[in-house]
């Protein structure tokens, strides 16, 4: 990673349908002795109800807590906000924006991408969705948020389980799957997750390269090896005996490449460009790790509607296999052209 990116402070989005538990992990982050300073961006304190006696000294938008974390409200602009914490002294471990619970995580994730100041100083992490196990299934039918938000999601906390049965919690996991194979999944009751699972994830320095594998392979997709997927859990999902249903969103797709021949920069970076301006609409995120020709350095990008940000990140290892791979996930992606245009990028 280059040094310019690991001095930049890491943003988490946290997003999550009302009442599905963002307070209870908001309240962990702001209360728990965790010693680290984070900073919280908030919509509106009245939301989250923080225990009075945790802060210590408060002007009209921000909260100081008595375990070294700040809270700010978000009136107006995020931009600001940020500008504003990064010139308060001591700099912060991390920095965590919540948006509303009926909000499109996207145009928060996007102000990492267009300001130059917050991009020079902070780098989007992850986007963390908060899910109800008991309510999603209902409010992915009738919720095109619930559904943006699984689908953008890099980490997704699936919260409330002890009030699901282990057959409407196995449901919910394959309806989540369906729209977004992609994200780390931990099951929680009252939002009880290791900090460390949701938060400075690097979930875009894709090395974590398993996390970019989908738990729930297509059937048809026979040329993986299934055991390193399943991060330990049993989905039993090959097994249809069960009358377990595979669900695949009629509304969202993935579609993952790699390819372990190089790629010709001059041939991918146009074509990426090209993609998103002309089918960003329908692209919710994309990201990658690429191996250019003649380059010996790995390539990260990663890309929210028509934004993307990409660098050389790091050399690649001795006797690592130089494969690039690539995510996207949209709505009525065109998958064909994705896969052509990609295959067109590789050095013949």
């Amino acid at each position: 990673m280059s040094e310019a990116t690991s001095q930049k402070i890491p943003v988490t989005v946290l997003t999550g349908y009302l009442g599905a538990g963002k307070t209870t992990l908001l309240n962990r982050i702001l209360s728990e002795n965790h010693g680290k300073k984070y900073a919280v961006i908030v919509n509106e304190f009245g939301e989250i109800g923080i225990d009075n006696d945790l802060i210590i000294g408060a002007d009209e938008e921000v909260f100081e807590m008595n375990n070294g974390c700040i809270c700010c409200t978000v009136r107006g602009d995020l931009v600001r906000i940020m500008d504003g914490l990064m010139k308060r002294k001591g700099k912060f471990d991390a920095i965590i924006v919540e948006t509303t619970g009926l909000a499109d995580p996207a145009p928060v994730a996007q102000t990492f991408f267009v300001d130059e100041d917050v991009q020079k100083n902070a780098r989007l992490d992850a986007v963390v969705t908060v899910a109800d196990a008991k309510w999603l299934s209902d409010r992915l039918k009738d919720a095109p948020e619930a559904k943006n938000q699984i689908a953008f999601a890099d980490v997704i906390v699936l919260n409330k389980t002890d009030l699901v049965s282990k057959g409407e919690l196995a449901e919910v996991e394959a309806r989540i799957r369906g729209i977004n194979p992609y994200a780390k999944l931990h099951r929680t009751e009252r939002c009880s997750v290791a900090l460390a699972d949701v938060l400075d994830r690097g979930a875009f320095d894709l090395d974590r390269i398993l996390d970019i594998e989908p738990d729930f392979l297509e059937a048809d997709d026979h040329d993986h090896d299934h055991d390193h997927h399943h991060h330990g859990h049993d989905h039993h999902h090959h097994d249809h005996g069960h009358g377990l249903k595979h669900y695949h969103d009629e509304d969202m797709q993935s579609l993952s490449l790699k390819t372990d021949k190089p790629l010709d920069p001059n041939v991918f970076m146009p074509w990426l460009q090209n993609l998103v301006q002309v089918e960003g609409g329908k692209i919710l995120r994309s990201k990658g790790i690429l191996a250019f020709h003649d380059d010996d350095d790995r390539y990260v990008f990663q890309g929210v509607h028509m934004m993307l940000e990409g660098d050389h990140q790091r050399k690649w290892k001795e006797g690592e296999p130089r494969e690039s791979r690539l995510v996207f996930i949209g709505r009525e992606l065109p998958e064909e052209t994705i896969r052509k245009g990609f295959e067109s990028c590789i050095v013949s």
